[in-house]
C-alpha cells in the first residue's frame, strides 16, 4: 500500500548521480577524424586539429576520430579521488559491434571508455596539475547487414571527485532493492532488509541535494545502514565464486582488426581496475589475444604478465582461440590445443588443465580423449543450454567420449536477467537474481554447494565494470542469498573434482557427444571458408608428411621449412573460430578470411615444393607418384603433359591411361603406403588404344559396376547393382534430387536451420542438356546443366573402371537468398540409424523421429561420409568440402548451400565447385572401405616432374587393416619425427609399423608430445588400439 519497494528504488537511483562531487565539465574538445583508422594505435602528435562541443554529434560506419582535452584538476582535490565522466557513443546490448574508445593518459593506453564503462579513475596526484585526455573513437559497425551510418552523441565529459560514502550507500541500497524484489515476501530476510533500507533512507533530507546538510544526512544513513547489516546474522550452504571475465570473439560482427584494439581496450580496463579492487580475479583465455596485445600494445602485454604472476590474472583456457568443435577436423582440434598449451606455458607459466569453451556451437565426441591425452582434466561450457527441445539432464558430470575416455565437464548455469528460459550465459552480471538464479537452475545440488560465475560484459569484450564489483562485494553481505566470493577458476575446478571423487551421492556419466540443438546452419553457411578448411588441413598434412620424408630421407632437417608451416597453421588455426568458420560472422570479416586462406595456401605451396625438391631431381620423362595415405593405393592421377606416348610403372608393364587436352590420365597402381613411385612416360613408343568399359545411350549409362538411368529432369531414377544384382534406389524413387528449400529461421540467420524449413520445397527440374562428354578405358563422365530461378548449375557425373565411387562433380553460379540447396537420395535400406564421420572416429544417429532427441538432430554435421547400412549392404555418401547431412527413414540428404542475408547479405553468392559422391557397397561401412574412398576423394595424389634416390619408397606402412595415420610431422623440439594414428572402425587392433628406413627408437607421447611410457631402442613399432583409441609416437629414424 505504500510501495515501499518501488520508492526506494527511485531514490537510490536517484542518489547514485550526488556520488561525484564538485563537477567540471570539459565544454569542448579538439576533434580529429581517422577514417580508416591510417593513424593507428598511437595518440597523433603533429596533425590538424577540429572542434568539436560537448553535446554535438559525430558519425560513421567503421571509422575513427580522436578526441584530445586539457583540463585543468583543482588543487583542493588534493586526497580525493577523481573520476572522469565520459559517454561519447552508444555501444549497444552485450558490448557487441557499437561505439567503443580507448583513453591515453600521456602517450599511453590508460583504459577503455564505452557505454558499460564510463567511469576512469586517474592516479594519485592528479590534483593540482593540468590533465591531458585523448581518446580514439570508434564508431561500431552495428551488428551486420549492408551499413548503415552509426550516430554518435558527445554527451557527457565531466571530472569529479568521489564521495566514497555516498557510493557505498548507493550500492548498499541498490544489492538490497534489488534482492528484496526477487524475493518470497514469506520469507524473514525479506521483511528485515525492507526495514533496514526504509529506516536509513528515512534520515535523507532531500529538501536540498547537494547541500551540507544533505551530505550529512546520508552520511548518517549510511551509518545506520552499515551498522544494521553487520548485525545480520549471514549464513548460507551455498558459495558462489565470481570469476571477471571479457568474452571477445576472434571476429563476428566486426574484424579481426577491430578484435585486436577490442583487446586493448578490455585489456586496460580489467588492469585500471585490479588497481582499485585488489581482490578482482580475471580470467583470459585465448592466446590469439595475447598474441595481438604482445604486438600491438606491449606495454599493456607486460602489466599483464605481472598481475599473472600476482595470480591476480588467470591466463588458462587450453586452445589457441574458441574454436568450432564441429566442423574442425581431430588434427586442427591438436594443433588447436597444442599451439594454445605452448603459448600459455612459454609466455605466463601456465600448465593447462581446463578447456574453457563457453559459446561454441556443439562438442565433438571426439573431445574427451584429445583433451585428457593434451594434459586437460576439465571441460567447461554454457552453450548447450541454449538446445532447442531438449535440457541436459545434468550440469556437472563426466563425459565419456568415443573411446571410453571420460572427462569431468560443468555447465555454467548463470541466467540471463529476465530470461525465462533455461538459456545461461557466460557474459554474466552481478545481481541478486544471477548469484541466486544460478543455484536455483543447478541440476547436481546433491553433491555440489559452489557454483562458478564468469561475469562481465562480452561477446565483443569490455569486460567487468567497477558497479559489478562493487555488487559483488555487497551481495556477500546480504543474508538470505548465497556467499558470493571471488577466486580463481582453476581451483574451482581443483575442488569440484575433489567433490566429485568423494561424494556418495549420484555423478551422472553422459555416454555420447555434446549436440547442440541451434544453429544447425553453422554446418554448412559460408561454402569457401569450408572447404578452405578442408583442402587446406589436408594439405598441410601432406606437406609436414612430405617434408618429413625428405628430411630423413636425406639426413638434413635444416631444410624442413618450420616456420612456414607453423604460420600456415596458425592462419587455419584463427579461421576456425566459432564465428567464423561457422559462417555466422559480417561480410567483411569473410573478405579478410579469404586474404588470409590464400596467404595460408601459398605458404602450404612453398612448402610443398620445398619438400618436393629436396625429395626429387628434375629429370624427365620420369614421375614420382606421391601417396600420402596409410594404404598402398591405386588411383588415377593428372599430369600434365602434352606428348603423346606410353606410361609404364616401376616393372616395367604398361599403365592404363588417357590423354585428353594437353593433360593426361594415368592410372597408377599400388604406390606404397605414405611414400612414392617412379613411373616412366616414353614419347617413343605409342600407346595401345584400349577398349571404353562404358555404354552411353540418352539415358542410361552402364558401367563395369552399375547400370545408371535418369529421367527428363536430369535425376535418377535406377542404380542398378551388378555386381550385387540389387537395385541401390527404393522402389519408385528418384536419386540425386537437387532439392531447394525455403530457409527463414526464427532467429539466427546464418547460424539456424529451423524445422519447419521441410514444409517447402522446390525441385531442380529445369535440364537444359545432357552430355557425354568422356567417356575411355579409365572413366565416363556425363554432364548435366539445370537452370533455377536466377541460377545455374553444372553437374558431371564420373564413374570408373576401377571404382565403385559414382562422382558429383558440382559448380554452381548460385543466386538465390534464403534458400537452402541440399541434394537428395533415397536408398533401398531398412535400418534405425545412420552412422556420421566425425573427428577420429564415428558416430552413429537414429535415423527417425521417436523423440524429441531424435527430431532434434534433424540436421546434424558429419565430415567425409555419412552412411546408411544393413548387414549385408549399404549405401555411403561422400563429399569432399560439405559437412551438413540430413537423413531421415532411408533418404540421405547432403545440404550444398545455404545463401543466407544476415549477418552476411551477400553470404555464399556466385560460383562454387564441390564434388559429392555415391558409394554402394557391400557389407557395412567398413567392409565396404567406405574410409578409403572417402580418404581418395578428399586426398587425390599428385606426381612430381622428376626421379628419386630410390624408385619405390614407403615411409609407414600399418599392418592393421583399420588404422588411419593422421599426422607425419617433425616434432615441435628437436630434429624427430612425430607419428600419430588412430583406430577407426570400433574395434580393437593390434598393429605395428613399417618403414623403408630404420626406426631406432620410439616413446609413446600425448598429444602435446611428451613423453607418457618408457623410450624403446629399435624396431618395430609395435603397440595395441583400442576402438577409436589415438596414439602419438616420437621416432628416431635413420637410413635403413
Amino acid at each position: 500500500m505504500f510501495w515501499t519497494v518501488e520508492k526506494l528504488e527511485a531514490r537510490v537511483k536517484e542518489l547514485g548521480e550526488y556520488r561525484y562531487r564538485e563537477r567540471i565539465k570539459i565544454p569542448s574538445f579538439h576533434f580529429l577524424l581517422d577514417e580508416e583508422g591510417e593513424i593507428g594505435t598511437r595518440p597523433p602528435e603533429n596533425a590538424s586539429w577540429d572542434s568539436i562541443k560537448t553535446g554535438e554529434y559525430w558519425s560513421g560506419w567503421d571509422v575513427y576520430a580522436w578526441l584530445k582535452a586539457a583540463v585543468d584538476v583543482p588543487s583542493e582535490w588534493a586526497g580525493k579521488e577523481i573520476v572522469g565522466l565520459f559517454d561519447f557513443g552508444r555501444t549497444g546490448e552485450g558490448n557487441n559491434s557499437g561505439f567503443e574508445s580507448l583513453l591515453y593518459l600521456n602517450g599511453a593506453p590508460f583504459q577503455g571508455v564505452d557505454s558499460n564503462h564510463t567511469e576512469v579513475f586517474f592516479p594519485d596526484g592528479t590534483a593540482g596539475s593540468p590533465l591531458e585526455v585523448t581518446f580514439r573513437l570508434w564508431s561500431g559497425l552495428e551488428g551486420g547487414g549492408r551499413p548503415v551510418i552509426q550516430e554518435h552523441k558527445i554527451k557527457q565529459a565531466e571530472l569529479a571527485w568521489m564521495d566514497h560514502t555516498v557510493d557505498d550507500l548507493f550500492f548498499t541500497g541498490k544489492a538490497i532493492v534489488e534482492t528484496v524484489k526477487g524475493m518470497d515476501e514469506n520469507r524473514p530476510e525479506y521483511h528485515l532488509l525492507l526495514k533496514l533500507l526504509d529506516r536509513s533512507f528515512q534520515l535523507i533530507d532531500w529538501s536540498k541535494p547537494g547541500t551540507d546538510t544533505f551530505y550529512s544526512s546520508v552520511y548518517e544513513a549510511q551509518r545506520v545502514l552499515r551498522d544494521g547489516l553487520n548485525e545480520m546474522e549471514k549464513h548460507h550452504p551455498v558459495t558462489v565464486r565470481c570469476i571477471g571475465h571479457t568474452h571477445i570473439d576472434v571476429a563476428w560482427l566486426w574484424r579481426l582488426k577491430h578484435t585486436r584494439e577490442k583487446a586493448a581496450r578490455s585489456f586496460s580496463t580489467v588492469l585500471r581496475l585490479m588497481e582499485k579492487y585488489p581482490d578482482y580475479v580475471f580470467l583470459q583465455t585465448q592466446p590469439q589475444l595475447y598474441e595481438y596485445i604482445k604486438t600491438d600494445y606491449p606495454e599493456i602485454y607486460e602489466q599483464i604478465k605481472k598481475r599473472v604472476e600476482e595470480g591476480r590474472w588467470e591466463a588458462e583456457g587450453g586452445m589457441w582461440l574458441e574454436a568450432d568443435c564441429n566442423v574442425t577436423s581431430g588434427e586442427s582440434l591438436v594443433r588447436q590445443l597444442l599451439m594454445g598449451t605452448a603459448f600459455l606455458r612459454d609466455e605466463f607459466g601456465t600448465e593447462c588443465k581446463y578447456l574453457w569453451l563457453p559459446d561454441v556451437f556443439g562438442y565433438s565426441w571426439a573431445l574427451p580423449q584429445i583433451l585428457k591425452k593434451s594434459g586437460i582434466e576439465t571441460f567447461m561450457t554454457t552453450k548447450i543450454s541454449w538446445n532447442q527441445y531438449n535440457r541436459m539432464p545434468h550440469d556437472t558430470f563426466k563425459w565419456k567420449g568415443i573411446d571410453g575416455t571420460e572427462i569431468l565437464t560443468h555447465f555454467i548455469t548463470t541466467p540471463e536477467p529476465n530470461q525465462d528460459w533455461w538459456f545461461y550465459t557466460y557474459n554474466g552480471q552481478i545481481r541478486p537474481d544471477t548469484v541466486q538464479g544460478i543455484w536455483d537452475g543447478y541440476r547436481d545440488k546433491s553433491f555440489n554447494q559452489e557454483l562458478l560465475l564468469s561475469y562481465g560484459y562480452g561477446d565483443g569484450g569490455g569486460g567487468v565494470n567497477r558497479e559489478m564489483l562493487e555488487m559483488r562485494r555487497r551481495l556477500d553481505d546480504i543474508p538470505g542469498l548465497p556467499k558470493v566470493k571471488t577466486g580463481r577458476a582453476d581451483e574451482f575446478f581443483e575442488e569440484l573434482h575433489k567433490r566429485v571423487d568423494e561424494t556418495d551421492q549420484y555423478v551422472h556419466t553422459w555416454d555420447g557427444e555434446l549436440y547442440l540443438e541451434y544453429h544447425r546452419g553453422t554446418y554448412t553457411s559460408q561454402a569457401y571458408n569450408k572447404k578452405m578448411n578442408r583442402t587446406l588441413e589436408l594439405k598441410y598434412r601432406e606437406t609436414e608428411w612430405l617434408n618429413v620424408m625428405a628430411s630423413v630421407l636425406k639426413t638434413n632437417w635444416s631444410t624442413y621449412p618450420q616456420q612456414a608451416i607453423r604460420d600456415g597453421w596458425k592462419i587455419i588455426l584463427r579461421n576456425q573460430f566459432h564465428d567464423i568458420i561457422p559462417g555466422s560472422s559480417i561480410r567483411e570479416v569473410y573478405e579478410d578470411s579469404k586474404l588470409e586462406y590464400e596467404q595460408s595456401e601459398q605458404l602450404m605451396i612453398d612448402s610443398w615444393a620445398n619438400g618436393a625438391g629436396v625429395l626429387v631431381h628434375n629429370e624427365k620423362p620420369v614421375y614420382t607418384v606421391l601417396n600420402s595415405s596409410p594404404w598402398s593405393r591405386t588411383d588415377v592421377i593428372e599430369i600434365d603433359e602434352k606428348q603423346a606416348g606410353v606410361w609404364k610403372g616401376p616393372d616395367g608393364n604398361v599403365l592404363k591411361a588417357v590423354q585428353k587436352d594437353g593433360k593426361w590420365l594415368v592410372e597408377a597402381k599400388n604406390i606404397p603406403a605414405m611414400g612414392y613411385s617412379e613411373i616412366q612416360f616414353s614419347a617413343e613408343e605409342s600407346a595401345k588404344e584400349e577398349q571404353a568399359v562404358f555404354d552411353f545411350k540418352s539415358n542410361e549409362l552402364h558401367t563395369p559396376f552399375y547400370q545408371l538411368k535418369w529421367n527428363d529432369a536430369g535425376q535418377l531414377v535406377s542404380i542398378y547393382d551388378s555386381q550385387a544384382e540389387k537395385e541401390v534406389l527404393a522402389e519408385g524413387e528418384k536419386g540425386n534430387v537437387l532439392q531447394v528449400f525455403e530457409d527463414k529461421p526464427l532467429r539466427f540467420d546464418a547460424w539456424d536451420i529451423d524445422l519447419y524449413y521441410q514444409q517447402k520445397m522446390k525441385e531442380i527440374t529445369d535440364l537444359e542438356s545432357v552430355e557425354l562428354i568422356e567417356s575411355n578405358a579409365i572413366r565416363s563422365v556425363v554432364r548435366f546443366k539445370w537452370t533455377f530461378l536466377d541460377s545455374s548449375l553444372q553437374q558431371d557425373l564420373i564413374v570408373y573402371s576401377h571404382s565403385r565411387r559414382i562422382d558429383f562433380e558440382t559448380k554452381v553460379d548460385w543466386h538465390e537468398q534464403n534458400q537452402l540447396l541440399k541434394a537428395a537420395f533415397p536408398v533401398d535400406i531398412r535400418t534405425t540409424e545412420a552412422t556420421y564421420d566425425i573427428q577420429y572416429g564415428n558416430v552413429k544417429r537414429p535415423n527417425h523421429w521417436n523423440t524429441s532427441w531424435d527430431y532434434a538432430r534433424f540436421e546434424s554435421v558429419g565430415h567425409q561420409w555419412a552412411d546408411l547400412s544393413e548387414r549385408g549392404y549399404g549405401v555411403s555418401l561422400l563429399n569432399n568440402c560439405k559437412y551438413g547431412y540430413d537423413i531421415k527413414g532411408n533418404v540421405m540428404r547432403l545440404s550444398l548451400l545455404k545463401s543466407s542475408v544476415y549477418p552476411d547479405y551477400a553470404q555464399d553468392q556466385g560460383e562454387h565447385l564441390f564434388t559429392y559422391s555415391l558409394l554402394p557397397h557391400e557389407g557395412d561401412w567398413v567392409k565396404g572401405e567406405t574410409v578409403q574412398e572417402a580418404w581418395k576423394l578428399n586426398n587425390p595424389m599428385s606426381a612430381i616432374a622428376g626421379s628419386s634416390d630410390q624408385a619405390s619408397f614407403s615411409l609407414f606402412s600399418c599392418t592393421a587393416e583399420h588404422v588411419m595415420i593422421d599426422a607425419v610431422k617433425k616434432a615441435e623440439d628437436g630434429d624427430k619425427v612425430i607419428l600419430r594414428v588412430h583406430e577407426f572402425s570400433g574395434s580393437s587392433q593390434k598393429a605395428t609399423i613399417n618403414s623403408d628406413l630404420s626406426i631406432t627408437a620410439w616413446q609413446e607421447c600425448n598429444l602435446l608430445e611428451k613423453p607418457v611410457a618408457d623410450r624403446v631402442e629399435g624396431n618395430p613399432l609395435s603397440f595395441e588400439l583400442q576402438p577409436y583409441e589415438i596414439k602419438t609416437f616420437i621416432l628416431d629414424m635413420t637410413q635403413g
